[in-house]
């Protein structure tokens, strides 16, 4: 396609999601449960050709370098379609904010305002690798009444247009207003960027990926960008932590799924009690096959083979089993290493003392900030929130996991009686 063709098609594609979001706020939410359902129900018809498209993908992996890691996440087969359709049908399960009394009172004038939520509008979806996100992004957005542009990686243009395909055509016999969930059908680079420029259209754009995608996409946007940034999270290991506590959240934090965001990267243990924890808790992780690349101290503490940690290891999200270790002199020093190499998205305090963990908690400034719990709780089903479309690591205007109420902008409504001013 020439430049002019994919700036003409990215550009339709903005303002049929513009009308196709006015047609969402009519909606209920008993219509668009039905239509979700219908959805489900259409991945599950088109599974067969899903899998075709995805056997395409998985072809020309090796070509594209992709790792083994990163083809099992593209690889779908029937139990991961039938779990992407389940997900469909749990999020028509899900409480409705929209429409939602925020908050309601009366002026002395005798005007009532009520501030009430309501949909974004118009989203962009630029996301990379797992095929599942076409369906998780798509349907969080529709059952929120926002119209979806979806922009997908390469590595699976193939799955990502059967999946979309399976829900628009699952979805319209239900009442799926026409181009609600759009999918860009191809790769070019510059199609991200008409999507960042189409502030006429688009409301909001959320990366999903790598760093370089993320700040690609902050550098051209002219329209709000909800950033997931690097999950590089850490644990503290207090003076007064119960250290067989402290070695059971790190092992879950680090080895329990280490190729996702909320996984533990660093580790940082209070001086007082390094002599005693270093090396339990460098046997268990070496038992692990966990690589430990720590400082001096922890290497001298350790009884295992540790690398030398270099001042790039403490701000590298390795999504594998490497670890940074470090021991700090206390608690202080704990809060000024999160806040300088942290990305603001899981930190956590594993200590009995009330007021160390009430200090970690105001001082770390991140997403999410836990006392006690494994760093792999910060997710919206955990959080009891249901499906996620991510976790932000912004601070406006949505932190942390990111659900249904955090894909609703709001707006106020007064109630008057002819009152003028």
């Amino acid at each position: 396609m020439t430049s002019e063709e994919i700036c003409e098609q990215v550009w339709q594609m903005g303002k049929q999601a513009r009308a196709a979001s006015h047609a969402l706020t009519k909606l209920s939410t008993e219509q668009k449960n039905t239509i979700l359902l219908a959805m489900a129900d259409g991945i599950m018809a088109q599974e067969a050709e899903i899998i075709a498209a995805n056997e395409k993908d998985l072809a020309t992996a090796d070509e594209m370098g992709l790792t083994d890691a990163m083809k099992d996440r593209l690889r779908l087969d029937h139990d991961r379609i039938a779990a992407m359709a389940q997900g469909v049908r749990e999020v028509a399960e899900l409480h409705d904010p929209n429409g939602e009394i925020i908050k309601e009172w009366t002026r002395p004038n005798g005007i009532r305002l009520q501030k009430k939520r309501t949909p974004i509008g118009t989203i962009g979806i630029i996301y990379e690798s797992r095929p599942n996100v076409t369906a998780d992004a798509a349907v969080l957005c529709f059952k929120t009444g926002n119209a979806t542009i979806l922009r997908g990686g390469k590595e699976a243009i193939h799955s990502n247009r059967a999946i979309a395909a399976a829900l628009a055509e699952g979805g319209k016999p239900a009442g799926l207003p026409d181009h609600s969930i759009q999918l860009i059908p191809f790769t070019d680079r510059e199609s991200v960027r008409h999507l960042c420029e189409m502030d006429t259209y688009l409301d909001l754009i959320i990366p999903r990926g790598g760093a370089s995608l993320i700040e690609a996409v902050v550098g051209m946007a002219r329209m709000p960008v909800i950033k997931h940034y690097d999950g590089i999270c850490h644990a503290f290991v207090d003076k007064a932590a119960d250290l067989d506590m402290a070695e059971a959240i790190v092992i879950n934090s680090k080895c329990q799924k280490p190729s996702v965001c909320n996984a533990l990267e660093t580790l940082l243990i209070h001086r007082d009690v390094a002599a005693e924890f270093a090396p339990q808790i460098a046997q268990n992780l070496s038992a692990k096959n966990v690589e430990i690349r720590g400082d001096e101290t922890f290497a001298s503490l350790a009884g295992v083979d540790v690398v030398p940690a270099t001042e790039e290891d403490w701000k590298t999200e390795y999504l594998d089993f490497i670890l940074a270790v470090k021991v700090v002199d206390d608690l202080d020093a704990a809060i000024d290493h999160i806040n300088h190499y942290g990305s603001k998205h899981t930190d956590v305090i594993v200590t009995s003392n009330e007021e160390a963990a009430d200090k970690f908690q105001l001082e770390v400034d991140s997403s999410c900030v836990f006392w006690n719990a494994s760093t792999r709780f910060n997710d919206g089903a955990e959080f009891g929130f249901g499906a996620e479309i991510g976790i932000s690591t912004d601070k406006l205007h949505a932190r942390g996991p990111m659900a249904l109420e955090e894909l609703c902008s709001y707006k106020y409504l007064a109630f008057g009686s002819g009152q003028v001013k």
